[in-house]
């Protein structure tokens, strides 16, 4: 995260929520909402989908007020009309980042509607104390990244030396016995951790992990046009990967090929509308740098839309773009 402008959302400048992919709120038309209050990463994994971490090349990292994410989500949650909503909090790195997360779990599982905050971690900002302190302030579930229980293997699908698998581990332990449910979320990397796969789903069921929900969630390696890859892996097809994951499930007596009917998340009556058109041209103030290099941030109908291509363009510039992307109201546009 070196050499990056932290652009403090709610604060420093006034972004829309909706509308990039880096931070904020993303509502894909069901009763989940993925709430990202910071973007960044303090690990630097070698198959990284989207570059993050020590190792990535990003321009900028995001951290969105308090207040202002808290009153943004709470004004979707308030149209979905729903007593069934999950607050994921995830993002394109690490959460645990934010530093106000016990504050914001405390007020998102207080909403009415809301009846799951669960988040996503790799586990090395987690020790016991915070824990306690997540559990009290009200995380249901928490989805545990990890990839091998070799400490060799997992320091290099980590991309750092300071990865500690025996904290991660503990950490593991320590959730396993709290009222938060446990999901171990391994990356199965064909012909590199095949065998960490499986050491993963015991250790998992031997540390009493989805009580409540499934006890794993087994993650396909894939490779993405702008994150990390690994040229020694192999990205094998959809079929062969459910069939490995039913031999596992017989194997072991697990559920692994899951759902998301399994987390009780199905189609909302409610979704954010989409606003904008692919190859619509839309007139832009451009407010902030970008999340990767040569990007902005322009602002048009209280979305916030990704413009590639604009590296000379000051803040502060009217433009027109083009919308190149649109769906899930995740915008991505060029200059005209």
């Amino acid at each position: 995260m070196q050499n990056r402008e932290l652009v403090r959302v709610g604060e420093d400048v006034d972004l829309p929520l909706t509308g990039s992919i880096a931070f904020g709120v993303i509502d894909r038309g069901t009763n989940l909402l993925q709430i990202r209050p910071s973007s960044g990463c303090n690990l630097s994994c070698p198959f990284c989908s989207v570059d993050e971490g020590p190792a990535g090349e990003k321009a900028a990292r995001y951290e969105v007020s308090l207040d202002y994410m808290v009153e943004y989500a709470g004004a979707i949650v308030a149209r979905k009309d729903s007593d069934k909503i999950e607050m994921h909090i995830d993002g394109c790195g690490e959460p645990l980042l934010y530093p106000r997360m016990v504050e914001l779990v405390d007020r998102l599982s207080s909403m009415k509607g809301v009846d799951v905050v669960s988040i996503q971690t790799n586990g090395m900002l987690l020790n016991p104390d915070k824990v306690d302190k997540l559990e009290e302030a009200g995380v249901d579930r928490i989805n545990l990244t990890v990839n091998s229980l070799n400490e060799k293997l997992a320091k290099k699908l980590a991309g750092t030396e300071n990865y500690d698998l025996e904290r991660v581990l503990l950490n593991a332990k320590k959730i396993a016995r709290s009222n938060i449910d446990l999901l171990v979320a391994p990356v199965w990397i064909k012909g590199i951790n095949d065998e960490d796969v499986e050491d993963l789903i015991e250790y998992a069921l031997e540390i009493g992990a989805g009580e409540r929900w499934p006890a794993l969630g087994i993650q396909k390696y894939r490779e993405h046009k702008h994150g990390r890859k690994i040229e020694s892996a192999e990205e094998i097809p959809w079929k062969e990967f459910y069939s490995q994951l039913k031999l596992w499930e017989e194997k072991y007596s697990v559920k692994l090929d899951v759902t998301p009917l399994d987390f009780g998340i199905e189609e909302s009556d409610y979704a954010l509308p989409v606003v904008f058109r692919k190859g619509q041209k839309v007139g832009v103030k451009i407010a902030a740098l970008g999340w990767n290099p040569g990007q902005k941030i322009g602002v048009a109908k209280h979305r916030a839309i990704t413009v590639v291509g604009c590296e000379d363009i000051p803040i502060g510039e009217r433009i027109t773009v083009e919308i190149l992307r649109n769906k899930h109201n995740l915008y991505l546009a060029k200059p005209v």
